[in-house]
């Protein structure tokens, strides 16, 4: 007489518009990766820390791994591991333009949004050559307000400094993505707002100085509150004539 065998439990399926675990795995890795927590040296932990990272079985880490090696997201090197790649859509796609002032409104909310993170990871990821340049960017700024130029070229150059110091591909990617729009809303405060004269010359300077010394000294609240600070208050310096 033989035995009855119980058949094995059917693989859960995901109900309609549910992510499935694998999927939900890989939005927690890009999550992960944009704070800054993985992807150090842009090379991403191994499948088995994944797995212990985020309770799930090597299986489900593999599956979702591959889905973030089909968008672009990551390369896998043999012998060597996962590598992080910039996001596609930050490669490719066309950069916003300001055609109007809702749409410099609009503009000073992504910079809070993505300038003031910069800043904070920054703090914690900047090394002795980045508080160089960021000097080196803060002197070139000057230099160029006190002969009576815009400093527009020398002013991104100082915020791209800031980007990179926090050494997060994607916050570099984005910023860097953004140079166009920004020149462009810089200019136009530049013909809305107020004279350049040396009162305002040396708020912006003092604003600048707070935001690098803070990473400079490894403070991410100071960094975040200092680059916060700066960004509503060159809005205030077109919208309200400050």
């Amino acid at each position: 007489m033989s035995e009855s065998r119980t058949p094995p439990p059917p693989v859960p399926t995901p109900a309609p518009g549910q992510l499935s675990r694998s999927e939900h795995i890989c939005k927690q890795i890009i999550a992960a990766i944009l704070r800054g927590e993985l992807g150090e040296n842009r090379r991403l932990p191994t499948e088995v820390e994944l797995a212990q990272r985020y309770q799930a079985s090597r299986t489900t880490v593999r599956e979702a791994l591959s889905r973030l090696r089909s968008e672009g997201i990551v390369v896998s090197r043999r012998g060597s591991g996962n590598y992080v790649q910039r996001l596609p859509s930050l490669q490719n796609s066309v950069p916003a333009q300001i055609a109007s002032i809702h749409d410099m409104e609009r503009y000073y909310a992504f910079r809070e949004c993505v300038e003031v993170g910069a800043a904070g990871i920054a703090a914690q990821a900047r090394q002795e050559d980045d508080v160089r340049l960021m000097h080196a960017c803060l002197q070139a700024l000057r230099s160029a307000q006190l002969k009576g130029q815009t400093g527009v070229e020398e002013d991104l150059a100082l915020h791209m400094a800031i980007a990179r110091a926090s050494r997060n591909p994607f916050f570099i990617s984005t910023i860097e993505h953004a140079l166009g729009p920004i020149r462009q809303c810089m200019e136009l405060a530049r013909n809305l707002g107020s004279p350049q004269d040396s009162v305002r010359i040396q708020t912006i300077d003092d604003e600048h100085q707070a935001i690098v010394q803070a990473i400079a000294e490894g403070s991410r609240e100071r960094a975040e509150a200092a680059m916060r600070g700066h960004i509503g208050l060159a809005r205030l310096r077109i919208f309200e004539g400050g």
